[in-house]
């Protein structure tokens, strides 16, 4: 639980004790890994018009540096759209234009449009987190994420956020650590 402390002047509480501050797909995520994994995630309750990543870590005393954002991102080949979700540092960006358009093998890739990313993922916009992503979806880890001792992620709704260890996060089903994926901004 010592990686809970990233949440800042927030209480945490095992994640799977509130499950009304999970998305569905995260809650079910968080049941299918294994009981102590699942016993490593903390959830917050927060306001969720400071769900934005600068808004809440002013708000609650949390560091930029061990917030990790997660995005969508899309491409087409061959008439078949392709995605993936991205997790990177708050204080970076992901490298969408290079590394993961060669990984997803598109020519263009892009961030999926809102109300895309929202109805293929079940969560809420500025919620959408690692855990409980569709099947088949690559979640490509920045390695400093990986090595993190504890990320704030959002809990797939804007009400809470989640604390786990990155390394953790890097053991999520489909998840594949790459090097330089969060570039500084």
């Amino acid at each position: 639980m010592t990686a809970w402390h990233v949440l800042g002047t927030l209480h945490a509480e095992p994640a799977l004790d509130r499950p009304e501050l999970l998305a569905i797909p995260v809650a079910a995520a968080l049941k299918a890994l294994d009981a102590a994994d699942a016993a490593r995630v903390g959830v917050a309750e927060i306001d969720p018009e400071l769900a934005d990543t600068a808004a809440f870590c002013a708000a609650y005393g949390s560091p930029m540096a061990g917030s990790a954002n997660c995005v969508v991102v899309t491409g087409r080949r061959g008439g078949e759209t392709r995605y993936a979700a991205c997790l990177v540092l708050a204080t970076t960006r992901a490298d969408v234009n290079n590394l993961v358009r060669r990984r997803l093998d598109v020519r263009k890739a892009s961030f999926a449009a809102m109300d895309e990313a929202v109805a293929l993922t079940g969560m809420e916009y500025g919620g959408i987190t690692a855990l409980g992503l569709p099947d088949g979806w690559p979640l490509l880890v920045d390695a400093a994420v990986a090595e993190a001792s504890a990320v704030v992620v959002g809990s797939g709704l804007r009400g809470s956020k989640l604390a786990l260890p990155g390394a953790l996060a890097a053991a999520l089903p489909g998840a594949e650590v790459v090097e330089g994926l969060g570039r500084p901004v």
